[in-house]
């Protein structure tokens, strides 16, 4: 049986793990429903046990979210991105979150860094470019969708040869395609309304000190449909 492979890239808040799983769970939790039969899910935590097998041995990779940061280059982290060259190379189904995101951006010749502006937190609209109407994956949402988000690093500078999703007033780079079959969002499609809060939980100290007030943005949580949807979708590419 074909699978597609979770590369875990780091753990969520444990509150978050002990109510909800931990990262790979919740895309575990939004794909199981919708897998097809030939297919099976398998997780690969690639701090540590390494770069994994080769990526054709896959029929799809996904990438997890971290609070590791980009920059910070770990050894872990630079070890993929060879793996994520060849896998791009031999056209193999890629979907990046977060972490992932700007890991696959930085890999293939951007720059992933903090952000001017600081951490973006809640619930937040994310707009289609014109290209997006047009991708063979995002032109299933709609022109505008609400989608949750954490992250205080963004992609600062894209690859050669790639096109720009969508986008939000926060960040240019919502969402990114590299290859016929490799995508990455800025996003998190995986996350509940649950688990939103629980990060605004947890971030309130940071968000007040850089201007931005909590508990707004906990009533501003809302379902993410459109979002979420885009997992379900990425199957049909594997």
């Amino acid at each position: 049986m074909a699978s597609l492979v979770i590369i875990k890239t780091g753990d969520a808040f444990p509150e978050v793990v002990d109510q909800y799983g931990d990262f790979e769970q919740l895309f575990i939790n939004q794909l199981s429903t919708a897998l097809p039969e030939h297919l099976s899910l398998r997780v690969w935590d690639a701090r540590k046990q390494g770069v994994p097998p080769s990526p054709a041995s896959f029929a799809g990779i996904m990438l997890t979210g971290s609070h590791s940061m980009v920059s910070e280059q770990a050894a872990w982290s630079e070890a993929l991105k060879p793996w994520l060259q060849q896998a791009l190379a031999e056209n193999v189904p890629m979907l990046g979150v977060c972490y992932g995101h700007q890991l696959m951006a930085s890999a293939f010749g951007g720059i992933s860094d903090y952000h001017p502006a600081g951490r973006e937190s809640g619930t937040h609209n994310v707009r289609l470019t014109q290209a997006g109407h047009q991708d063979p994956l995002f032109s299933k949402l709609p022109t505008q969708f609400p989608a949750h988000l954490t992250h205080a690093q963004s992609v600062m500078q894209l690859p050669r040869n790639t096109t720009v999703l969508a986008h939000n007033s926060h960040d240019a780079h919502q969402a990114l395609r590299y290859g016929p079959r490799q995508w990455s969002v800025q996003f998190h499609p995986e996350f509940t309304r649950p688990v939103m809060h629980a990060y605004i939980e947890r971030q309130k100290a940071i968000l007040r000190d850089q201007g931005d007030n909590p508990d707004a943005l906990i009533n501003a949580i809302t379902d993410t449909q459109a979002a979420t949807g885009l997992l379900r979708h990425f199957l049909r590419f594997t």
